[in-house]
């Protein structure tokens, strides 16, 4: 019955977030399909610096042409205002199947300050991001010409722009835009400049069907060299894994056996001698770890995030997310967060119940906060830093209100009914061996048998398991590539929480033949080692292998990933506990405790 439960809960969390992905694009208000002449609105949405991708700014901050009766917002879903999106209307008349030949955009006198903007914009490679018909398009505004000679600089502004367009019948397929080299105004020293900004449009038919049109966005994961490269990713981390795995648990079952069979001749001799190893500490081993509300919490919501990831990947490999559909990946990460919030209550409280917690409000509103506090809290200083800069990846007014009552009215109220449903459970910490009142003292270790040594060797496993997928997925949040193949990232994912499990039982093994019975949070930290792994990759990924600069898009980049490692923390510190617990309950079951 509870598996069906769960089973329910799983399919309508997908469900929720299917609809909720659907709606947006049924919401669209556009079956994408024109008549010849239709006017099609062109849409820009973003500026900023290439090799920025979070520092953008809307498109008007620039003194582009605008619209003659004014410029439109067009209205937007939570996910692309969260991606930093703000599309608006230009003057530019595209219509379907309708060439164009050199029109003219506008006329202006660019002042001091126009070329001052404009000329810092090409100076730090400024790009622009348009759409028409929900396909996006990218140009950069001007081009910058070294003169060896003097050793100087020269900044150009592209006046005309050139849109190459594809259709198949009666639907939109493809389009690209260029700048002509030869159509360029100099603003390196202007003070004023008249500018005549054109266009030119050009159609062509299409044999793409309009089903396969965002394939050619995807195009870039699924070339040869690509996907030679996630392969090897994939074999190198099952070869890594079955080699190191294997090695380990042979050893492991090898001295498991070894034990069993003389705790078992000895029980038989009934010999009256001190024990000694994993089996001296069956009366402290299953004794509840310090600060069990603390501890219960982190394992609700690292189970909580788990469910989250796992439907994030149902609904991936399902097709539900696709290049460039504008936040669908972010609001699916939001509803599903706060429809999963049950889980972490229900999780959390039932530990806190097996513990014998009784302070039910502490260990609900630690669940709640126990994510949502540091997010807040780094959301809150790169919003400001966002506003500071005036980024379009500043939250508006009232985005922050409908999180904040998504927050209120869903994941709070969900959190607390999984907290009153653990705490009428039923459910009891049945340990296989009675714990005595007073811990045994712990023997004195070696350096390398603490807390922190025994974290780096529990992580760096788990992560040499993902790190080559890693970059991909760097390059595509925090750079302009594209990620799609989700299969992939979805086995490799499995291979890092098998990793995870494995590598945690094998070090609880070594911790407690030690005689060390403080098991509970060092199975945790040494499953959640790996987050902090990621995070140290961040630093070498922004200093080594990107462009990335300035105040802002260091502060997101860091700030954000620390969110992300935060949550794979939790996440792989709750598996690694799971598995510890079922490994020294079975170990225990296993010989004669008095």
């Amino acid at each position: 019955m509870a598996r069906l439960r769960a089973s329910l809960l799983m399919a309508a969390l997908l469900g929720s977030a299917v609809a909720l992905v659907a709606s947006e694009r049924v919401l669209l208000g556009s079956d994408h399909k024109f008549k010849p002449g239709s006017d099609i609105m062109l849409y820009a949405n973003k500026v900023g610096p290439f090799q920025n991708p979070t520092e953008t700014y809307q498109y008007y901050n620039l003194p582009f042409c605008q619209p003659t009766d004014g410029k439109e917002y067009k209205t937007e879903f939570l996910g692309e205002v969260l991606e930093g999106d703000r599309l608006v209307t230009t003057p530019y008349k595209l219509q379907f199947r309708t060439d164009v030949e050199n029109a003219v955009l506008c006329k202006r006198t660019l002042t001091a300050g126009d070329l001052k903007k404009f000329r810092d914009a090409v100076k730090q490679d400024y790009y622009f991001q348009m759409f028409y018909d929900d396909l996006p398009v990218w140009g950069f505004i001007g081009k910058v010409e070294k003169i060896v000679q003097q050793g100087t600089h020269k900044y150009f502004l592209f006046t005309h722009f050139h849109f190459d367009l594809s259709y198949n019948d009666d639907r939109i397929i493809e389009i690209n835009v260029s700048s002509d080299p030869m159509r360029t105004v100099d603003i390196t020293t202007a003070d004023t400049l008249d500018v005549q900004f054109s266009y030119s449009v050009k159609w062509k038919q299409s044999s793409v069907t309009f089903d396969h049109r965002m394939d050619r966005y995807a195009r870039y994961s699924f070339l040869p060299q690509h996907l030679e490269i996630h392969w090897f990713s994939i074999i190198n981390s099952c070869v890594t894994v079955l080699l190191l795995t294997g090695f380990l648990a042979t050893i492991l079952l090898r001295v498991l056996k070894n034990d069993f069979m003389k705790y078992t001749r000895d029980d038989e001799m009934a010999e009256e001698q001190e024990e000694t190893g994993w089996k001296y500490l069956h009366a402290d081993v299953f004794r509840f770890p310090p600060q069990s509300n603390l501890f219960s919490a982190m394992l609700g919501v690292g189970a909580q995030i788990l469910a989250m990831a796992m439907c994030i990947f149902a609904l991936a490999l399902v097709g539900v997310f696709y290049p460039y559909n504008r936040g669908g990946l972010l609001s699916a990460c939001v509803v599903l967060y706060a429809l999963t919030a049950g889980i972490s209550g229900y999780v959390g409280g039932l530990h806190y119940k097996m513990f014998g917690g009784t302070n039910w409000v502490s260990n609900v509103l630690l669940c709640t906060v126990m994510y949502c506090g540091p997010v807040l809290v780094v959301f809150s200083f790169l919003n400001t830093v966002a506003i500071f800069y005036r980024s379009t990846a500043a939250l508006p007014f009232g985005t922050i209100v409908i999180i904040i009552l998504l927050w209120a009215l869903i994941t709070f109220p969900l959190t607390v009914l999984g907290g009153i449903a653990a705490k009428n459970s039923k459910v009891e910490f049945n340990a296989p061996c009675r714990t005595t009142k007073f811990p045994r003292d712990v023997p004195p270790l070696p350096w390398y048998r603490t807390t922190v040594p025994q974290m780096l060797m529990a992580g760096f496993l788990p992560f040499s398991a993902i790190y080559i997928e890693l970059y991909y997925i760097f390059a595509s949040i925090w750079g302009h590539k594209v990620y799609t193949i989700y299969s992939i990232l979805f086995i490799v994912f499995i291979i890092l929480i098998i990793v995870t499990a494995f590598i945690t039982v094998a070090l609880t093994y070594f911790q407690l033949a030690v005689e060390d019975h403080r098991w509970w949070w060092r199975s945790f930290l040494c499953g959640g080692s790996t987050g902090l792994f990621v995070y140290g990759y961040c630093f070498y990924y922004y200093y080594a292998r990107s462009d990335m600069s300035g105040f802002m898009q260091t502060s997101f980049f860091f700030g954000y990933n620390a969110v992300v490692c935060y949550a794979f923390f939790l996440m792989l510190g709750a598996v690694g506990f799971r598995a510890s617990l079922l490994f020294v309950r079975h170990i225990y079951r296993a010989i004669k405790c008095e």
